[in-house]
């Protein structure tokens, strides 16, 4: 499976999971996958500067709910690495670069949880001592956790969806919801890669997903990779699909999920759902529980990131528009919760009513 988002040691050992006694963990850094530069070239990046990881996730070269809560977790760890400063300014500014890197982009909830996580271990641990190097040590190992736990939940999530997917079946997806979007499996192809694995025979249809084509660029790429029949599809082509009977089934991820199970994804989401409705199809969403906000009671909650107008004026740095004429590019959209017809999650499958059952 693609190592998206890692712990890169001095001594170039790449690590998931934090080592039950090894302490040379030190200093460290980010190692990435460069989202930006696929399908032509997997190129990896090695960070350790707080404006170099706040500048990843905003510009998307890691991107994916979960994966940017790792990679903001396992960046403020390595940025605190190089804290030379009294140990009792160490909290504060650990504070003030997870204030910064949550910053990087609103509407994906993961990227606060991780963070707010790891401070939360860290101020626990500053209770007991003052020693630098054990505080050091202490954002590290909380941040591999947080990629070992979600490496566990991508597997529990594939596990708890793969009996949806029956031979033969059409199975359509928007955006990148894979590997490439968090520590291991992904969460909405975790499915298609365990259904594979068990010699199921079926065909994935991947929306390109306007305006960065993650879905061409990334998940048709990812899923060819692994040897599972993909077929790229414009965005505007769901619907003719659906009616011509070649999807029986739609799965897509999430970044962050209201209360009343209301669900922001990338654009585009919301249309694919009222399709799906139309034409008897069950539409799944599939997240690890972290990404459910309890402080949100319904979808107009949700923070939208509107990204620059040059992602819709521009395809591939070629101008396809007039330079200055007006873009609206809201990156997400809010699908009502009565429009899905589960919660794929860690611990199984949250079917309607969703009141009480997300929290």
């Amino acid at each position: 499976m693609l190592d998206t988002v890692r712990w890169l040691t001095d001594d170039n050992r790449i690590l998931d999971h934090a080592p039950p006694t090894d302490t040379a963990l030190l200093p460290g850094k980010v190692r990435l996958i460069d989202q930006t530069q696929l399908p032509t070239s997997l190129a990896y990046l090695s960070l350790d500067a707080p404006a170099a990881i706040h500048d990843a996730i905003r510009r998307l070269v890691v991107r994916g709910a979960p994966a940017i809560g790792i990679a903001a977790a396992l960046g403020l760890a390595t940025a605190m690495q190089h804290h030379s400063g009294p140990p009792t300014t160490f909290l504060t500014e650990a504070q003030r670069i997870a204030a910064y890197l949550e910053t990087a982009r609103p509407t994906a909830v993961n990227l606060a949880w991780s963070l707010r996580r790891a401070m939360t271990t860290l101020t626990a641990a500053a209770q007991h001592t003052s020693a630098l190097p054990q505080l050091k040590q202490t954002l590290i190992r909380e941040a591999l956790n947080i990629l070992a736990e979600d490496i566990n939940m991508c597997r529990a999530i594939g596990e708890h969806g793969v009996p949806l997917i029956r031979p033969g079946m059409g199975i359509l997806t928007h955006c990148n919801a894979g590997a490439l979007a968090t520590g291991d499996f992904g969460t909405a192809l975790a499915p298609l890669y365990l259904a594979h694995a068990a010699g199921r025979a079926f065909t994935v249809y991947a929306d390109e997903t306007r305006p960065l084509l993650q879905g061409a660029r990334l998940t048709a790429w990812e899923l060819q990779r692994a040897g599972i029949d993909v077929i790229l599809i414009c965005d505007n082509m769901a619907a003719s699909l659906m009616r011509a009977g070649k999807i029986q089934l739609v799965i897509v991820g999430t970044d962050r999920v209201a209360a009343n199970g209301d669900t922001a994804n990338k654009i585009g989401t919301y249309g694919l759902a009222v399709l799906a409705k139309h034409h008897n199809i069950p539409f799944y969403v599939a997240l690890p529980r972290s990404t459910i906000d309890a402080s949100l009671p319904d979808g107009s909650h949700i923070p939208i990131e509107e990204r620059h107008p040059d992602e819709v004026r521009r395809l591939a740095g070629h101008p396809i528009a007039p330079a200055t004429v007006r873009v609206a590019n809201p990156a997400f959209d809010v699908t009502p919760h009565n429009l899905i017809t589960g919660f794929i999650t860690e611990r199984g499958i949250i079917t309607p009513p969703f009141a009480g059952k997300l929290v």
